[in-house]
C-alpha cells in the first residue's frame, strides 16, 4: 500500500514531491490549482516535465489530483455547468501533464432536482470532460452530506460510470469517513468485507485506482462531511486498521486528507500512525486467519 497525503503545491508542482517526501509518504495528492477559485493556474510543460524528473528521483510512487470542490457536475446552472467542464477538463489535462494515477471528483450535488435526471447530466459532464482530454482517468469519489451529494453508496457510483459512458478512464476513489458518515459500518472486517464484496459486483476492482484514509468528526450515518486527524474520531484506530488492511486495497495509494496537528495538513506523525495501523490491522487479519484454520483442523 501506497500511505501518503494531500500536500500544497504553493511555490511550484515540484514542491509538492518535496513536501510529500520529507513527511515520508509513498503517495501524494494535489488541487490542480486554488480549491477556492475558478480561475485555473497556468502550468507549462516545463514544469509538467520538471514534476516528473523529481518525482522519478524520490521515493514517491503515485500522484492522484482531487478536483476543486466548486464542481458541480449535476447543475442545472448553466454557468456552473460550463464552470465545472472547464475546471475538470484543466485538472484532467493537469493529472495529465503529471502522469497522475487520475482525477479525484466529487461528481456533483441534487441541491433538490430529481435524482435520476442528476445523475444524467452529471454522467453527460464527465463524459465531455473525457472526449476532451487524452489519458488521465476520472476517478468517482463516494460523498456524504445534506444537498443531495451524488456517489453516497455503491450502487450510486455504478450509476454515474455508466451515466458517464462506463469507458476504461472512469474509475473510482473510496473515502473511509464518507463510507461511515453514510452509513456503511466499515469499522468491522465483516463490514467492509460487505462494502467492497459490492463495490466488486457493481463497479469492479480495476476501477479502484486510490482509497481516501481520515477518521470522522460524526458517527455512523450521521451525513456529514467531518474529517479528523487518525486516531481521533468514529473511526478510531481499530477500524482505521480494519481499512487500511484490506486485502484488496493493497498496492493501491491511500492518502490521507486529514487537518493534521497544526491545521497545515498530515504531518510525518500522521503518516507513520497510518502505517502503523496498517500493519496492526495485518497482523489481527492474519491471527483470525489461523484461528479460522484451526477452527476447521478440528
Amino acid at each position: 500500500m501506497l500511505i501518503g497525503a494531500h500536500v500544497s503545491t504553493a511555490g511550484g508542482l515540484t514542491n509538492a514531491v518535496a513536501r510529500g517526501a520529507e513527511r515520508g509518504c509513498d503517495a501524494i495528492q494535489v488541487f490542480p490549482q486554488s480549491p477556492r477559485a475558478w480561475r485555473p493556474t497556468a502550468y507549462s510543460q516545463r514544469d509538467f516535465a520538471d514534476f516528473r524528473e523529481a518525482m522519478e528521483a524520490s521515493r514517491l510512487k503515485a500522484v492522484a489530483v482531487h478536483a476543486i470542490y466548486l464542481i458541480n457536475c449535476a447543475s442545472r446552472e448553466r454557468d456552473v455547468r460550463e464552470k465545472s467542464l472547464a475546471a475538470l477538463e484543466n485538472a484532467v489535462r493537469v493529472g495529465e501533464g503529471m502522469g497522475a494515477v487520475g482525477v479525484v471528483l466529487h461528481a456533483g450535488a441534487r441541491k433538490g432536482e430529481p435524482h435520476g435526471p442528476s445523475v444524467k447530466r452529471a454522467g453527460q459532464a464527465i463524459a465531455e470532460a473525457l472526449a476532451r482530454t487524452e489519458s488521465c482517468p476520472i476517478l468517482l469519489e463516494n460523498t456524504a452530506g445534506t444537498q443531495g451529494p451524488l456517489g453516497r453508496d455503491v450502487p450510486e457510483l455504478a450509476a454515474l460510470i455508466e451515466a458517464a459512458g462506463g469507458g476504461d478512464r472512469l474509475g473510482a476513489c473510496l473515502d473511509c469517513c464518507h463510507l461511515l458518515a453514510a452509513g456503511h459500518e466499515i469499522r468491522t472486517p465483516e463490514g467492509l468485507t460487505s462494502v467492497v464484496d459490492e463495490f466488486e459486483a457493481a463497479v469492479g476492482l480495476d476501477r479502484l485506482r486510490c482509497i481516501h484514509v481520515n477518521d470522522s468528526r460524526v458517527g455512523l450515518g450521521a451525513n456529514l462531511d467531518r474529517h479528523a486527524n487518525l486516531g481521533e474520531g468514529e473511526l478510531g484506530e481499530r477500524g482505521l486498521s480494519v481499512f487500511l488492511s484490506e486485502p484488496r486495497f493493497a498496492d493501491l495509494p491511500a492518502l490521507l486528507e486529514v487537518a493534521g496537528p497544526d491545521n497545515q495538513g498530515a504531518d510525518r506523525g500522521q503518516i507513520e500512525i497510518a502505517k502503523r495501523l496498517r500493519r496492526r490491522g495485518l497482523a489481527a487479519r492474519r491471527r483470525r486467519e489461523r484461528a479460522a484454520a484451526a477452527r476447521r483442523a478440528a
